[in-house]
C-alpha cells in the first residue's frame, strides 16, 4: 500500500540500502537496526528549501539524539556536493548519495520524480525496520521537523509499552 504520491506507508518493511556517505565512508540501513532511523529525502543540495530543512534538523539534531534516533539525508546529489552543503551550512548528520544508479534508494521509497531526483519526504524507521511513519511534502514546503518529533515519541511509547 503506498500513498498517492507512491511512498512505502506505516507498516511496509523499510528497503536496505548501502550509500556513500563520502569518499571512504558507507552507511546503510542495518547499521542502525535496534533504533529508530529518521530517513530525510530530499530534491537537492544548495536549494533554498533544502538548505533550510537540512539546517532546521541541524538545529534541533538534540531532539532526535533524545530518542537515540539516528539520522540520514538522502538526495541525488553526489558526495562532492554533499560535503560542500554540509560545510557551508553547519550540517554534521551524514548526508548519503544516491547518485548511481540515480535515485535507486528514492526508487525503492516510492519518492522517486519526474524530475530526476527525490520528492521531499520523511520516513521514520523503527527498532526493527519497519516504517513507522512517512510523510511527502510539496517540493516548496519545508515540511519541519514536528511531524517527526510526534512519530518518534509515539514509537518510544510503543517501545516502552512492550518492554
Amino acid at each position: 500500500m503506498t500513498d498517492p504520491h507512491g511512498a512505502l506507508r506505516p507498516g511496509q518493511p523499510a528497503p536496505e540500502f548501502t550509500l556513500s556517505a563520502g569518499p571512504d565512508r558507507q552507511v546503510n540501513l542495518r547499521d542502525s537496526r535496534g533504533r529508530p532511523t529518521v530517513l530525510v529525502f530530499y530534491p537537492a543540495d544548495w536549494s533554498p528549501v533544502c538548505g533550510d530543512q537540512m539546517t532546521l534538523y541541524q538545529a534541533v539534531r538534540s531532539e532526535f539524539d533524545r530518542y537515540q534516533a539516528a539520522l540520514l539525508g538522502i538526495s541525488v546529489d553526489s558526495i562532492w556536493s554533499h560535503r560542500a552543503f554540509a560545510a557551508q551550512h553547519g550540517i554534521e548528520f551524514p548526508l548519503l548519495s544516491d547518485f548511481e544508479p540515480k535515485g535507486a534508494v528514492a526508487r525503492s521509497y516510492g519518492v522517486y520524480n519526474r524530475e530526476g531526483c527525490a520528492e521531499r519526504a520523511l520516513f521514520v524507521i523503527d527498532q526493527e525496520g519497519q516504517v513507522a511513519w512517512s510523510h511527502v511534502s510539496p517540493m516548496e514546503v519545508n515540511p519541519g521537523a514536528d511531524g517527526i518529533l510526534d512519530a518518534l515519541e509515539e514509537l518510544d511509547s510503543r517501545h516502552r509499552v512492550r518492554a
